[in-house]
């Protein structure tokens, strides 16, 4: 495996990309679906904006640096990575508050509908949003399998809500057919990118979707904590009214007025000031995102992804794949399910490879293609098989469940 997993590796066009990333020496990351890597760019970018723009030019730099202009133009730059248009999208706050503001904007958009539909095990974040509208009177949630949810989407349903690549199995939707069939029921859209923007090809404007939010900190690699991004397609953006109207989303921020006027387009999808630290970072991964191009980070996934399929056969590991098994129907991951692995999670991490567990019983392995090499699949698979077969992952210690899993 590993002699085959070299061969692939120098015949990789992609494989220089992984020295712009900050990689630790004698680590196999396979969680940059949670936190991306480090670029190796960013920490001189934050120095110059620390020391330089903070330091030096102070509140002069919201003009000299253009401050002020660094969500449009950071979303102007995520835009092309999802198929919309530079005006579009916005870089600000987190994925949890521009749902907030999406999902009242969409109910107020659709007056006599209060239903949000989505469906049941969809991001925690994602469903907390609505019952949190719910228990203001202001929306009713309702949660149907994904199988069922075309047949839910009656006159009652203000949006359809869901994520496009399921965080615990990778499972994607049919973006185009559901928005479709969301419209002919007189419905909007609002999508959660978090776990495909930057990771596959995503095409909102051919979709025709109404609404999207994606996460920074993923397959984006802006740092934890990130600033997201939300969307609104154009035809949208006179009628868009968010909830959260602070003074940075106002069209006149600087006169200071009692009263609130919305900023045009996008921009009044902001609401306090923005963190000028976390967008500067997020800005460089971005940059080296659009560099290596989606498409081909894509094609590179699934190439990772079935490799490590074939590894796991010849190793004779045996773990339930819950993942779609065909690699054009799920997002850059693959998840298994064991009754023990949050326990083999931390084993394998005690030896450096790092993926991630998923409450009850979802190993989870995301293939960042940007920083990742078939050398790091196959090593990944080699420990992993040790992991089982000498039942290491037993010891007392890999049981114990920290905060964060």
């Amino acid at each position: 495996m590993l002699e085959r997993a070299r061969s692939l590796d120098a015949a990789d066009p992609q494989a220089s990309f992984r020295h712009r990333f900050d990689v630790p020496e004698g680590v196999i990351y396979l969680d940059g679906n949670s936190l991306g890597c480090l670029p190796k760019a960013t920490p001189a970018r934050l120095e110059q904006v620390v020391r330089g723009e903070w330091g030096r030019d102070l509140i002069r730099s919201w003009n000299s640096a253009d401050w002020i202009h660094l969500p449009q133009r950071v979303g102007a730059k995520i835009a092309p990575l999802i198929g919309a248009q530079p005006h579009e999208v916005i870089a600000c706050d987190s994925v949890s508050v521009n749902l907030y503001k999406l999902i009242s904007a969409a109910l107020a958009m659709r007056p006599g509908r209060k239903t949000v539909l989505s469906e049941p095990g969809n991001f925690p974040t994602d469903v907390y949003m609505i019952e949190g509208l719910e228990k203001q009177g202001l929306a009713q949630r309702r949660l149907v399998a994904r199988e069922e949810l075309a047949g839910a989407l009656d006159d009652n349903v203000a949006l359809l809500m869901l994520t496009h690549a399921h965080y615990k199995t990778g499972q994607l939707f049919d973006m185009e057919a559901l928005t479709r069939a969301a419209h002919e029921a007189g419905a909007l859209v609002l999508w959660d990118l978090s776990h495909s923007g930057g990771a596959l090809p995503v095409d909102l404007t051919a979709c025709e979707a109404d609404f999207a939010v994606g996460c920074g900190y993923k397959y984006l690699n802006g740092g934890p904590g990130a600033p997201a991004y939300a969307f609104v397609a154009q035809r949208h953006h006179e009628a868009i009214a968010q909830p959260l109207s602070g003074w940075m989303g106002h069209a006149k921020p600087f006169e200071f007025s009692d009263d609130y006027t919305p900023a045009a387009g996008v921009d009044r999808l902001l609401c306090g000031t923005p963190g000028i630290l976390g967008l500067a970072a997020l800005e460089v991964g971005v940059d080296l995102i659009a560099e290596i191009g989606v498409e081909r980070l894509y094609a590179k996934s699934q190439k990772l992804s079935e490799f490590f399929r074939q590894c796991l056969s010849e190793a004779d590991v045996e773990l339930e794949l819950v993942s779609p098994a065909d690699p054009v129907q799920r997002g850059s991951q693959l998840s298994f399910r064991h009754g023990d692995a949050y326990a083999i999670c931390q084993a394998l991490i005690a030896r450096g490879v790092i993926g991630d567990f998923r409450d009850p019983d979802i190993l989870r392995f995301g293939f960042a293609p940007a920083y990742l090499r078939f050398e790091d699949m196959a090593e990944a698979v080699r420990h992993l098989a040790e992991v089982i077969e000498t039942g290491e992952w037993q010891r007392s210690v890999f049981r114990e469940r920290a905060a964060v899993t």
